[in-house]
């Protein structure tokens, strides 16, 4: 198995959340698409003001690294206008895939019309640019039903709505990473979790994000069946090591 097809190197945080300047975060930033290039990895997931960056390492390095970036990032209240509005300027910037923070807060107030809504605009306008499409559901703040419910609501917006050659571009991720939970439980993907995504989103692949970090759990979450891994500890994991990223 080659592993580094899973993985998507992460680094989303801001400056402030760093604890850096904005000009030591680039630099961070630089570190892990220099590193994505360097291990060839599948992906390089940035924040979207560092995606024209991405690209332009990238090109100038004649990598196959692609460049992901999130949208509405990381609590997805935003509007879906405002979605789409971010979502079109990455695509011009150069990204590839592009991975959206549902608005589960609306999903748990019952209003699921809005939900597929978003859904809806924001996959067909990925879909339309030839993007892979994301969306995260952040399972962290939902309960096992409701995690199966909207990876069920994903599911079928894009059936009803795509071809079946386009389900293969539309992902249900488990979470940013950045939920801020009680009791230090998981924010992340954990088996659990995952299983009911699995079940509940096929034919769409799912993503694993936050929470895997060591070799032996990306595996195993391979082996459930994710198609991608979120990491900000690719290269540790990828070398059989623990990672001590928080994500």
């Amino acid at each position: 198995m080659n592993i580094k097809t899973y993985l998507d190197s992460t680094y989303l945080k801001t400056a402030e959340q760093a604890g850096l300047s904005e000009s030591e975060n680039e630099i961070v930033v630089k570190g892990f698409i220099q590193e994505a290039i360097d291990e060839d990895f599948k992906l390089i997931m940035i924040r979207p003001n560092m995606v024209a960056l991405a690209r332009k390492i990238i090109s100038n390095a004649n990598s196959r690294v692609q460049v992901g970036t999130v949208i509405d990032f990381p609590d997805g209240k935003s509007s879906i206008e405002a979605k789409l509005n971010e979502a079109i300027q990455c695509i011009q910037n150069g990204a590839d895939e592009l991975d959206f923070v549902c608005n589960y807060e609306a999903f748990i107030r019952g209003d699921e019309t809005l939900v597929k809504e978003e859904i809806l605009k924001g996959t067909q306008l990925g879909l339309e640019h030839n993007k892979i499409v994301k969306w995260i559901i952040e399972v962290a703040a939902l309960d096992d039903l409701q995690i199966a419910k909207l990876s069920a609501l994903i599911k079928n917006v894009v059936i009803a709505n795509f071809k079946e050659e386009a389900y293969e571009a539309v992902f249900v991720k488990s979470s940013t990473g950045f939920y801020k939970t009680v009791n230090n439980l998981p924010n992340g993907a954990t088996v659990s979790s995952i299983k009911i995504m699995l079940e509940n989103a096929s034919p769409l692949p799912v993503k694993a994000a936050g929470g895997v970090r060591t070799y032996d759990e990306a595996v195993r979450m391979i082996q459930l069946g994710v198609k991608r891994i979120g990491t900000s500890g690719a290269k540790a994991i990828a070398n059989g090591q623990a990672s001590s990223s928080q994500y």
